[in-house]
């Protein structure tokens, strides 16, 4: 049940219909996986906890920089030289001190990844390579996790949910393919500006918890483009693709 404190800090989302006291109770026994406590992670886990998520699953191998303070905001001045997940889960309890915060200060890889996301409810990733973004979506497909994937780049972002397993549903394999050999840009490299990373990763709390509580339309096989320089967004189909090495036919 709720207490009575609760029902008064989640009074907001209580009246919506399409969450009320049932959708509330779910979220506080949800648990949320967050890959990279970042530009995206860091509005994320903000609203994750303000929404009462009951678990939030922290995993970041980084320490905060006077660099990151431009778009980074769950961190403050104080905190650099901080593991980011160690003052990330300080400012989210202190958001609301009725989330347990779990940390991993590592870096995801082929022999963790399946641990890091054990009863996850749904999986934001939004880590700043490729290599990671694979291994994460290869093992929300193979546990059956919504993956929640969000990327920014200068002005621009982009986000989708994956649900490969479903039918009619793609995973990440079916966007990107099999090739590893991707080239990342980083921040450092190309610049970003602060608010599209607070845009992005406020979409993707929302995504978060859609999935945990249904609502709407359901935003699984799209992906959103968002073109901040522009103020222009737009929403493509991600088709299915048969012969995806992770979920296409050959695959089941």
């Amino acid at each position: 049940m709720l207490s009575d404190a609760e029902l008064e800090r989640y009074a907001r989302h209580i009246v919506l219909r399409e969450i009320g006291g049932a959708g509330q109770l779910q979220l506080k026994r949800s648990t949320i996986v967050i890959i990279g406590a970042g530009g995206i992670g860091s509005p994320a886990i903000q609203y994750l906890a303000a929404a009462g998520i009951g678990r939030l699953v922290l995993i970041d191998d980084d320490v905060v920089e006077p660099s990151n303070l431009q778009r980074q905001t769950i961190f403050a001045t104080a905190d650099r030289g901080r593991p980011k997940v160690t003052a990330a889960a300080d400012r989210a309890m202190a958001i609301n001190p009725q989330v347990a915060v779990d940390i991993h200060q590592r870096r995801v890889a082929a022999d963790n990844v399946a641990a890091l996301i054990a009863g996850a409810d749904a999986v934001i990733d939004g880590c700043d390579n490729f290599e990671t973004r694979l291994l994460v979506a290869d093992a929300t497909q193979a546990a059956k996790v919504p993956l929640i994937s969000a990327a920014v780049d200068q002005f621009e972002g982009q986000l989708a949910v994956y649900r490969g397993w479903q039918a009619d549903k793609p995973c990440y394999r079916c966007f990107v393919g099999d090739d590893p050999a991707r080239a990342d840009r980083s921040c450092a490299d190309v610049g970003i500006l602060g608010p599209v990373t607070g845009i992005l990763g406020s979409l993707a709390a929302l995504e978060a918890i859609r999935a945990v509580v249904p609502f709407g339309e359901d935003s699984a096989g799209t992906m959103l483009l968002a073109d901040l320089l522009s103020l222009r967004f737009r929403t493509l189909r991600l088709p299915k693709d048969p012969g995806c090495s992770a979920c296409g036919q050959s695959a089941v």
